[in-house]
């Protein structure tokens, strides 16, 4: 191993021609700033800094292998430098080296910034834990940094600690009451909690500071939305795509909430977005995501298409083409996109070995889908697209592990609730609860990726609104829910039992109200380890014992397009007043019912409580 080079300082003269140069780079001259890094090379060979401008112009410039041999010139010159460490750290990061950049940003012990930035990598690492360690370390050493409180909050919100991420964020405004992200942070976590009008407090505090960024309106439009303002939501989201035209995230929110909400055709302006931007790659990806999950697979399939001869393939886009011809039945095309893209983003994306699980389940391939629903398990042990896929093979199989891990008479429950204090008995708690439920339906149609079908969903978290009606049912619900956990063994090595706790942390909550001939398509809860359907209001034919299961729960039937003549392995029939609760890994849906009185239920999904 060579021998560390001599640092060099750079002179007086030298140190305002750096940061000369820096600016040049930072009002986008990137030409002439890297001819200057240069000219400074020159003069200071041994000096850290001008590898380190030279590194910075590099990176700027797309040139990553050229930049990161320049940060390794500046590291050998100044191995503990924080600011070289940060920026190699940073071009690493765009190279999509984020293991690596975590682990350089290590060296930096002594650094509150480092140990800042390792929370962002680790967040997008999709490692929560790691994050929220990496900013405790940041605020152990700088505790009085809204930097630091703002970065936990967001490692907490993303770890799924709300009421955590929401303490830390305060304590972040508190230290910086003028800094608008800090703001927007807190409405986001006070939304997934429910507190809706302090949600809208803090968006709109940050809009004042100065916030008009397309986050900050995109997620004021699904708060207005979640306080039943669907007008003033649209209205919101159209001021967004007409001042940030380019940002996807606009259009597909609009799109959406006039699925939902309008009476247009909600993807006329998202097309016209994208036929009016062709160089807008994530806005074109966004349109062919949302026409996938419109079930207009042709249409996407033409997205991607256009996409390819714009600006060639990529594994995202292999994928999405993949999809699309999957859903159109060209199945031949679609095993070799598939291929493809496996090639391409190898054997460690889960969501993408879930994708092609699917494909292969269609092709009537159960053995190929089994392992890489194995795979998944693996690399996600938590993850429940993956376990739901396993099961089906299994039992495709006739491998009895399908029963154990779904275990269609003990891990299925079906229990009465509990009146709520001030209720005379359950029936009266019932008729206050729809009375509270069915003000909140307003959407005219259900969301465009649920498996609602021909009924509508409460936006948002349907609990934490503060509403005693509704504060009612959920400590209801929870108080059943704790008496069944109860009942169950713990197992270490079951995906659901063994995560067994005591009590449980609702995730996410929301009512769903059928119309006549409404249904929910058979699914799972990707977010959840255990879910529910609470019935609150049945029509007669509904509630009626007999042969025909009208409006009932089916389990065990797969998703209806995976092509497999699978019958449900078992049947739940609602009553108003009872809990249905599962693992949220267990395929699940509804029959179709012929009344014109309305289904209602309440869903939660739920993790096991800390």
């Amino acid at each position: 191993m060579p021998a560390p080079a001599r640092p060099q300082p750079l002179t007086a003269s030298q140190a305002a021609r750096f940061s000369r140069t820096l600016a040049r780079l930072r009002n986008g001259e990137p030409l002439q700033a890297e001819h200057e890094a240069r000219r400074l090379l020159q003069e200071a060979p041994e000096a850290a800094d001008a590898w380190q401008l030279l590194g910075m112009c590099l990176a700027d410039a797309g040139r990553l292998p050229e930049a990161l041999a320049a940060f390794e010139q500046a590291l050998q010159r100044a191995p503990g430098s924080v600011p070289v460490l940060s920026n190699a750290a940073a071009c690493l990061r765009r190279a999509g080296r984020l293991e690596e950049a975590y682990a350089l940003l290590g060296r930096a012990a002594g650094s509150a910034e480092a140990a800042l930035q390792q929370g962002r990598l680790a967040l997008q690492l999709r490692d929560p834990a790691r994050a929220v360690e990496a900013c405790r370390r940041a605020l152990a050493l700088a505790p009085d940094s809204a930097a630091a409180w703002l970065g936990l909050g967001r490692a907490l919100r993303a770890r799924g600690d709300w009421d955590a991420a929401a303490q830390a964020l305060e304590e972040a405004v508190r230290r910086a009451p003028a800094h608008a992200p800090a703001w927007a942070a807190l409405g986001a976590v006070h939304r997934l909690t429910g507190r809706v009008d302090e949600a809208l407090r803090c968006l709109r505090r940050a809009e004042a500071l100065g916030d008009d960024g397309p986050e900050l309106l995109d997620a004021l439009s699904g708060t207005l939305v979640d306080a039943g303002e669907p007008q003033a939501a649209l209205d919101n989201a159209r001021r967004l795509v007409a001042r940030h035209p380019a940002h996807a995230g606009g259009h597909d929110t609009l799109a959406r909430l006039l699925w939902e909400h309008g009476d247009e055709d909600p993807l006329a302006g998202f097309r016209a977005a994208a036929r009016a931007q062709p160089g807008n790659r994530p806005l074109w990806q966004a349109f062919a995501r949302l026409l996938l999950s419109a079930r207009r697979p042709e249409d996407a399939l033409d997205a991607t298409d256009a996409l390819r001869q714009r600006h060639g393939d990529d594994p995202t886009l292999r994928w999405l083409r993949a999809e699309a011809l999957d859903r159109l039945g060209r199945m031949e095309e679609a095993a070799a996109a598939f291929s493809a893209a496996h090639r391409a983003l190898g054997g460690d994306n889960v969501a993408f070995l879930n994708a092609h699980a699917r494909h292969l389940f269609r092709r009537g391939d159960w053995r190929r889908a089994r392992d890489h629903a194995e795979a998944a398990t693996r690399l996600a042990p938590d993850d429940q697209e993956a376990w739901s896929h396993l099961g089906t093979a299994w039992r495709l199989a006739g491998d009895a592990r399908e029963f154990w891990l779904c275990d269609y008479e003990r891990l299925v429950g079906d229990v009465e609730i509990r009146p709520p204090p001030g209720y005379r008995d359950l029936a009266a708690f019932l008729v206050a609860l729809a009375d509270r439920l069915e003000a909140l339906h307003r959407a005219v149609r259900e969301p465009v990726d649920q498996s609602v079908r021909n009924g509508s969903q409460t936006p948002g978290r349907l609990f934490g609104r503060g509403d005693p009606v509704l504060d009612a049912a959920q400590a209801a619900l929870q108080g059943a829910v704790r008496g069944w956990l109860d009942a169950l063994p713990h197992d270490d090595r079951h995906p659901f039992l063994g995560r067994r706790r005591r009590d449980v942390r609702m995730l996410g909550s929301w009512s769903v109200r059928l119309r006549a001939s409404g249904r929910h398509a058979n699914h799972i809860h990707p977010q959840g380890w255990l879910s529910s359907a609470f019935y609150v209001a049945l029509p007669d034919d509904v509630r009626r014992d007999g042969a025909h299961p009208a409006g009932c729960l089916q389990l065990g039937q797969p998703l209806e397009d995976l092509g497999l003549a699978l019958p449900p392995r078992r049947i739940v029939r609602p009553a108003p007043g009872r809990l249905a609760l599962f693992p949220s890994y267990v395929w699940h849906g509804t029959v179709p019912f012929s009344s014109p009185v309305p289904r209602l239920t309440i869903a939660v999904d739920m993790l096991p409580a800390p």
